[in-house]
């Protein structure tokens, strides 16, 4: 008889393991089908953007990439709904099978070249039924394994979830490296790139198959039984002050400040590290997938960690160590990646001489603007380049000039030009911007035998420290803010607003910044701000929520 209760450990055990594995694998396929799209940002411009000029195209790509994260959550708020009213279960298959979908077509979509304007618009419409569907899957994911889990042990298990989306990233790129070393460059450029996505289909097949082995969570299944399943969560969830209350707290307390950082910390990094200081697109990849394999582990310790200290101290040490990282971090990362750059840069400083006034702001989220003013297509023509470059005022009306060394080149204005001749002074102001460029020392690209690797990964790593010490815990810290009639619905809707507009907008927001300022290192000021934001907002509202029990949470009174 003594033998029974521990056989029945053993099998609660391991049922929580299998539900953990069949969560977070369907959830790492989730991450790389929507992280395959970062991973070839350069390559979706070139074959979905042709005719604009690089940095409009990169802009429009990453835009593109980021409505993945606009429309989240409208997903969180549909398939939240479902949910709360249904069950967690269930909600797994949608996700999963619209994210699959969607993914595996964007693989057969053809170019602008091909079908022209349509081509853009079925990426775009693609791209939002991927946000719909990611909107929904990590609510899910978290508050399904953290129904299951013991109390003292949830941080822990719901870190796993948090790991899914470094592995799903590690997958992604694994995926995208070994198809560019096995078909070369320019066939991945032409055509090569289609097999990331299309590979998809093999890992959809895997996911649905371990989710529809899963069960409902005992959570809602004893909400389900009792009759308390919420007719309205999103009226309970964002009606009652109490819960929007807390759905504001978690929103600019630490999820606004999750997605700027962890952003930063995978995505705009590659961006930073392949587009500003020209290092070889395998060796941003490869940076990134050791680092991916590093946070993976770290998570769980995080999350660990929280299930003894709290979850509130470790996720607000995550956000510090960030918001003091990164401007010195991606300084010290341009200086270990090309040096060469670094040093041209110090020595013969790029200069623009521009009447301020015809000066515009050049983001331009529907691509309609034309930046042809004698300033704009000066400091675009730079930025197109990778090349850093200061500002400096010009005579009234005058064209810009751009200075490097003892070499200036003067720009005139395309605004009376015709398309071919705008393209014509365009091509002939790079052709002289590259001759003055390379006679100033500045490299083309990165020299391998110069770049310091490990100097680049000691710094990804601090970045990974925080950006871990913040996402670990928040799982657990989110599911243990709500009751469980809308737990679904409301920490799905500030997990997504956080991530999806807030991170997902940095990458856009950053290298537009960059473009406009000429300053390598000034889109970094967006996710410092925000992240300092978030620790006044954590320190002052949040309530520590470790250990608290799930299921009676809704006799608790407010806090």
């Amino acid at each position: 008889m003594s033998a029974h209760p521990h056989s029945e450990v053993a099998k609660n055990k391991s049922n929580l393991r299998t539900i953990v594995a069949a969560s977070a694998a369907g959830t790492t396929f989730e991450w790389y089908d929507f992280f395959i799209f970062g991973a070839l940002t350069s390559i979706i411009t070139k074959n979905f953007f042709t005719g604009l000029d690089d940095t409009t195209g990169m802009i429009l790509a990453l835009l593109t990439f980021a409505l993945g994260f606009l429309s989240r959550p409208f997903g969180a708020l549909l398939f939240g709904h479902i949910g709360d009213r249904k069950g967690r279960k269930g909600t797994f298959l949608y996700t999963i099978l619209l994210m699959g979908a969607a993914t595996v077509l964007i693989g057969f979509l053809p170019t602008y070249e091909q079908a022209g304007i349509l081509s853009p618009l079925l990426l775009v419409g693609l791209r939002i039924l991927q946000g719909i569907a990611m909107g929904g899957e990590y609510g899910g994911a978290v508050v399904y394994v953290a129904e299951h889990a013991p109390a003292d042990k949830r941080g822990s298990y719901t870190a796993w979830i948090q790991a899914s989306a470094s592995l799903g990233l590690v997958i992604a790129l694994l995926v995208v490296f070994l198809t560019r070393t096995a078909v070369k460059e320019e066939a991945f450029a032409e055509w090569g790139w289609r097999i990331p996505f299309i590979v998809s289909s093999v890992l959809l097949a895997i996911s649905v198959y371990i989710r529809a082995k899963t069960a409902e969570s005992p959570a809602f299944r004893a909400l389900h039984e009792s009759g308390n399943v919420s007719k309205a969560p999103f009226k309970e969830a964002f009606g009652q002050w109490s819960n929007l209350r807390q759905v504001l707290i978690a929103l600019f307390g630490f999820m606004t400040a999750q997605g700027v950082v962890w952003y930063t910390t995978f995505f705009y990094t590659q961006v930073f590290l392949e587009k500003s200081v020209k290092l070889a697109p395998t060796t941003v990849n490869l940076l990134v997938m050791g680092i991916s394999i590093v946070s993976a582990f770290l998570y769980v310790f995080w999350g660990g960690l929280s299930d003894r200290v709290g979850r509130k101290p470790v996720m607000i040490l995550g956000i510090a160590i960030a918001v003091l990282s990164f401007v010195p971090g991606f300084h010290l990362m341009a200086r270990f990646a090309n040096p060469a750059l670094d040093d041209a840069v110090n020595r013969t400083p790029v200069v623009i001489f521009a009447d301020a006034r015809q000066c515009s702001v050049q983001f331009d989220p529907v691509g309609k603007a034309q930046f042809t003013s004698s300033c704009d297509l000066a400091k675009s023509l730079v930025t197109s380049l990778g090349v850093p470059y200061a500002n400096e005022d010009g005579p009234y009306k005058a064209d810009a000039v751009i200075q490097i060394g003892d070499r200036t080149i003067a720009v005139q204005s395309g605004d009376t030009l015709s398309k071919a001749e705008l393209t014509t002074l365009k091509t002939n102001a790079v052709t002289d911007l590259k001759a003055a460029l390379k006679a100033a020392g500045y490299p083309e690209k990165a020299d391998p035998a110069r770049v310091n690797l490990l100097g680049i990964f000691a710094v990804l790593f601090v970045f990974t420290v925080g950006a871990t010490a913040l996402y670990g815990p928040m799982a657990s810290a989110l599911v243990e803010m709500f009751p469980t009639r809308i737990r679904y619905t409301a920490l799905s809707l500030p997990y997504n607003i956080g991530t999806g507009w807030f991170g997902g907008l940095l990458p856009a927001i950053s290298f537009a910044m960059v473009a406009g300022s000429g300053n390598l290192f000034f889109g970094l000021w967006y996710p410092v701000i925000i992240g300092a934001t978030a620790i006044a907002v954590a320190l002052i509202f949040m309530k520590e929520t470790k250990g608290r029990d799930l299921h009676t949470m809704e006799d608790q009174p407010e806090r």
